[in-house]
């Protein structure tokens, strides 16, 4: 045996763990031998040949867009960087795809770092004890502008995009505001 393949190449192409289990039995190599050849158990191998690797089932609701809707939604939010999720939601539905107002904010959201932080932060303190969450104080603050609206106008962006003349609009130096702070 000796050598252990990561990959076949036919034709030049790489081909998945699964085509290669196909290739090797069609050159008569037993289960054994197959699975010492690509590095997985003989079972992975007795399961596929059998047509009985499925895979895990995918948990969780099953998505409502695809990906071709995905990209009609960015090629609206590119058109008008600064229109609400409302007009986003409705312009997307014209294009033939029908979703929720949360739908639309999830697809839109071009910068996922912020999420990941706090889901890192959420899994360190899932077995916190009543006592140490008592220690705990949630505090906010928020600036409210007189004029303009609240903080003016949301632009959807992607990292990068910061300084493109389509990604600003001009805005008061000093407006009239009030800060309010709040702990829970």
């Amino acid at each position: 045996m000796g050598k252990r393949l990561t990959h076949y190449a036919i034709m030049g192409k790489r081909l998945t763990q699964k085509a290669i289990i196909d290739t090797l039995k069609r050159e008569g190599k037993t289960q054994k031998e197959i699975s010492e050849r690509i590095g997985c158990s003989q079972s992975a191998v007795s399961r596929h040949l059998s047509g009985k690797s499925v895979g895990r089932k995918k948990c969780g609701k099953k998505r409502c867009t695809t990906r071709r809707g995905d990209r009609t939604l960015r090629k609206i939010v590119e058109k008008d960087r600064f229109q609400t999720l409302g007009d986003l939601r409705k312009q997307w539905t014209e294009s033939g795809v029908e979703t929720s107002r949360a739908t639309v904010h999830r697809r839109v959201l071009l910068n996922q770092k912020q999420r990941q932080k706090r889901l890192t932060w959420a899994t360190e303190k899932q077995h916190w004890t009543v006592a140490q969450w008592s220690k705990v104080l949630f505090s906010d603050e928020n600036k409210f502008c007189m004029s303009f609206g609240n903080q003016g106008a949301r632009v959807w962006r992607k990292t990068g995009e910061k300084e493109m003349p389509k990604c600003l609009k001009s805005s008061v130096k000093y407006p009239q505001s009030v800060m309010v702070w709040a702990v829970v």
